[in-house]
């Protein structure tokens, strides 16, 4: 059966920060989602993660509008629509004294449209038809019967050391260094994203979240919301749970700004 996708998005502000350094988007008309989290200061940071987030909205939407883009050409669209996004960062920060060194994290979702999954003559998902980019350490998780899978691996300095065994898991959520990412977009004249094709079935949902999300609530937690879900995925559902998450983290503290967005695949 074809499938498409269906979204809810929501960004707060949380409970200690004055301003919100974070920026969603979303194209259902391109099949494009993007969460993005700013840093370099109030200004800096929101400056970084809209125009990030605007640029790499745009771009993809442009390409698809030029040209009838198969699942199997949007990797490279993907690539230079990230750098399209630090392009315009970057110049903007090189040009403003006051946002010298900003930049912001991305993680994002796009689906080559409403169609068949591709499955091979035993009956295997054959090619992606959803794409998935990062740069830094904002996440996307997949939902999928029940249980919660992250996709991406954070560009940062503890995970690094979580991964070469010099720290644990636990150490890295306390560690005075947890904020410090190796890769963002906007920082160098040129990034280098992370990027993964995957194959969506009916009743799938994937989440991309800002750090102010994972930092404050844990995977267990974002199950049991998850699980409270109805299991006929409608927008009306992914909005509810979109402002359950983010209550949940603000009840935790909201240390930081939080921004999910929820991506459900359902018939077409």
């Amino acid at each position: 059966m074809p499938i498409r996708t269906i979204f809810a998005m929501l960004s707060d502000r949380g409970q200690v920060r004055r301003h919100n350094e974070d920026a969603c988007a979303a194209s259902p008309l391109s099949s494009v989602f993007v969460v993005c989290d700013g840093m370099g200061g109030a200004a800096g940071g929101e400056i970084a993660s809209h125009l990030a987030a605007e640029t790499f909205v745009s771009q993809i939407s442009l390409s698809r509008a030029v040209d009838s883009l198969r699942s199997s050409n949007l990797r490279s669209v993907i690539d230079a629509a990230v750098q399209a996004a630090n392009r315009a960062v970057y110049q903007q920060s090189r040009k403003t004294a006051h946002l010298a060194g900003m930049g912001t994290t991305l993680v994002a979702l796009v689906h080559a449209g409403d169609q068949e999954p591709s499955t091979d003559n035993v009956g295997r998902h054959s090619a992606p038809s959803l794409w998935l980019v990062h740069v830094g350490d904002s996440r996307c998780y997949r939902w999928r019967q029940r249980t919660l899978e992250q996709l991406t691996v954070d560009h940062s300095l503890v995970e690094e050391q979580v991964r070469a065994g010099q720290i644990t898991a636990a150490q890295a959520l306390a560690s005075p260094m947890r904020n410090v990412i190796t890769r963002a977009v906007g920082t160098e004249p040129a990034v280098e994203p992370d990027i993964q094709g995957h194959c969506p079935q009916e009743g799938d949902l994937y989440l991309l979240a800002s750090d102010g999300l994972t930092r404050e609530i844990s995977e267990g937690d974002i199950t049991k919301i998850l699980c409270r879900m109805p299991v006929e995925i409608t927008a009306g559902a992914l909005q509810l749970v979109c402002r359950q998450l983010v209550e949940a983290a603000n009840a935790r503290g909201g240390n930081d700004n939080i921004t999910v967005l929820l991506v459900g695949f359902v018939p077409a």
